[in-house]
């Protein structure tokens, strides 16, 4: 689809896309660029590109497709970088998980006849890094854009199509509705989760040990998704704080009822809450978005052999 495709960051999103590239055939080229040598060089060592730079913009430069996978909070120090080695006619696009941002900090330095259409893939795991990508990690997962005024439509189908070839749904919306939806489906959930595990492991009354020997399902899915990347989270409640204020409010106000209904002993609130919220269990799956397999389909660990 590209003669050159340039990857500047290549943790999980980035060398993700650089494995589906290969396997799909999708590129002539992938440029590969991170600020840590280190990072590089095992990039380099696992093979995900064709030539690799510690320079966003010489790896830029003559590419077809320019697809920033960074912390958000970075966009702003990328754009500025590249924005001089951006060929005309070339499509910029970004993986980040907030939106209004990232065009605050992006749009102002693309230059004119560069097409920047921002981007969101929402597919992840808790791992981080080059080691931790794998070419079907979009594959049945959405990616949204949100194109800006005046987007040219070709630009955006070529883009469309790129990622329907590395497995990816599309779908379109505003970058402000995109944020306030990502607040409540993905920003809020592992806010939560990163203050429930903090919260046991602050706890006096239960030593850490037997919060880890003795984590049961329900916390250990919530330490899945308290063990993601820092510094990307760091980023998203920065960028994202508006929305993520809101809805941090919704959940104060309805951790608060619910309280109250344990509290006075509403058995029938409760069985109504968790009968509701039940549903949307199956309504993910119905989606395609998980499956019904018992232990969500996980490997169950072996337990260790008796004395």
């Amino acid at each position: 689809m590209f003669e050159k495709v340039a990857l500047v960051g290549i943790g999980l999103i980035g060398s993700s896309l650089a494995r589906a590239i290969r396997q799909n055939h999708l590129a002539g080229h992938v440029a590969i660029s991170t600020r840590s040598p280190e990072t590089l060089k095992r990039a380099e060592q696992l093979g995900l590109g064709d030539s690799y730079t510690t320079d966003a913009a010489e790896a830029v430069r003559d590419a077809d497709l320019v697809i920033v996978s960074v912390p958000v909070g970075a966009s702003e120090a990328v754009a500025k970088q590249i924005a001089p080695a951006l060929k005309p006619g070339a499509i910029l696009t970004d993986v980040g998980s907030t939106k209004l941002s990232v065009i605050a900090q992006m749009q102002p330095h693309v230059p004119a006849g560069v097409h920047f259409i921002p981007g969101h893939p929402l597919a992840g795991t808790e791992d981080s890094g080059p080691d931790s990508g794998f070419a079907d990690l979009f594959r049945n997962r959405w990616c949204i854009f949100t194109p800006l005024p005046g987007t040219d439509p070709a630009a955006l189908e070529r883009l469309s199509e790129f990622w329907r070839r590395c497995g990816a749904n599309i779908d379109t919306m505003d970058a402000d509705h995109h944020d306030r939806t990502l607040a409540i489906v993905s920003h809020l959930p592992h806010i939560i989760a990163y203050n429930i595990v903090g919260t046991a492991d602050d706890l006096q009354t239960v030593t850490k040990q037997e919060v880890i020997k003795y984590s049961a399902s329900g916390f250990r899915d919530f330490t899945r998704l308290a063990a993601s990347d820092p510094t990307m989270w760091r980023d998203v409640c920065l960028h994202n704080k508006d929305a993520i204020l809101e809805m941090l409010a919704r959940f104060s106000e309805d951790l608060a009822s619910l309280q109250r209904a344990i509290r006075w002993g509403d058995g029938e609130k409760l069985f109504d809450l968790f009968t509701r919220t039940r549903a949307i269990r199956r309504s993910i799956i119905e989606a395609g978005q998980d499956i019904d397999a018992p232990n969500f389909g996980r490997q169950v660990a072996e337990q260790p052999a008796k004395p």
